[in-house]
């Protein structure tokens, strides 16, 4: 007897699904997270979920309802709830994590701090008669942290330098590491949270059949040389660096506008990445044998090197 598609479709759904968890539980492994801990963080991401954007006619879903979208025990349910609901969100750390962003976005961003190449500007710690400093550029994101905490933070991660300048005062310095990421592991946990869950946002959105889709586009070829594959991700790499840098000007700029009406109420996160493996190693015996198979047509030479599930 044929398959049903709705089987189809699932199976195709759950092998999908193995394919994105590799790489995660290659994380949880090196992080010293067990599959017991992980079973627990999934039931309460399936119930937090299920109590936020399934409920009915306006009201949120009852513990049953929860239990029966979910398939976790009602009793659980009630639990996890509760968890939740008396959990706090870390504050404290959430907010230095988006002053510190914020900051450096807007030292790269704005006229006042960047040349006419669009560089930033060294700025001095204080204010002074005019011109732009970095606690004016600190006061302009938010008055509750004191732009000494956030540059003794920007220092401690080696994102910014403090110095003292031509004329005697103190200088505050952008550092170039500061548009590649932070080296705090909380801040790097922070934008792997916030860029994988986003992209993935976007890749389930575009899976659906209706609406516009997001863009979600990539380009993938094999049979590189490892120098070849350096040329390219230096290549990306600039270009990647030079688009991020001009979307942030070109928000920042609107987002001065914006924010003081009451239609600013949206977000976006634009993304770049660049992945590449040697697939001939000893941990890539079946990709081998895969690409022995289909040598007369190698990935990239047809309509795979530019694969999108946009509609752009």
């Amino acid at each position: 007897m044929a398959k049903s598609p709705v089987a189809t479709a699932d199976q195709w759904f759950k092998a999908a699904l193995r394919v994105i968890l590799k790489p995660l539980a290659r994380t949880l492994i090196r992080q010293g997270v067990t599959a017991p801990a992980v079973y627990q963080i999934i039931k309460q991401a399936y119930v937090e979920v299920a109590s936020e954007e399934f409920g009915l006619d306006g009201a949120p879903p009852t513990d049953s309802r929860v239990s029966v979208l979910t398939g976790v025990y009602r009793r659980e349910v009630k639990a996890l709830r509760a968890a939740a609901a008396g959990e706090e969100a870390a504050p404290a750390k959430k907010k230095k994590n988006s002053i510190l962003s914020l900051v450096v976005g807007r030292w790269l961003a704005s006229p006042e701090t960047t040349d006419a190449a669009g560089a930033p500007l060294s700025l001095p710690r204080t204010a002074g008669a005019s011109g732009p400093s970095f606690e004016s550029l600190v006061a302009s994101i938010s008055t509750d942290v004191r732009p000494r905490t956030v540059l003794d933070e920007l220092v401690r991660q080696e994102l910014a330098i403090l110095s003292t300048g031509e004329k005697g005062g103190e200088v505050v310095t952008l550092r170039d590491g500061a548009l590649v990421g932070p080296d705090d592991l909380q801040q790097r946990l922070h934008f792997f949270a916030a860029n994988l869950a986003d992209h993935i946002a976007a890749a389930e959105s575009n899976l659906g059949d209706e609406g516009p889709k997001f863009l979600e586009r990539a380009v993938y070829y094999n049979r590189l040389k490892p120098s070849s594959v350096d040329a390219l991700e230096a290549t990306a790499r600039d270009m990647g660096g030079e688009m991020l840098l001009a979307i942030n000007r070109e928000a920042n700029a609107r987002q001065r506008e914006d924010a003081a009406t009451e239609a600013g109420v949206e977000r976006f996160r634009l993304g770049v990445y660049f992945y590449r493996v040697d697939e001939m190693g000893a941990a890539a015996t079946a990709e081998k044998g895969a690409d022995a198979a289909t040598a007369g047509a190698p990935e990239g030479s047809g309509d795979d090197n530019g694969q999108s599930t946009d509609k752009a």
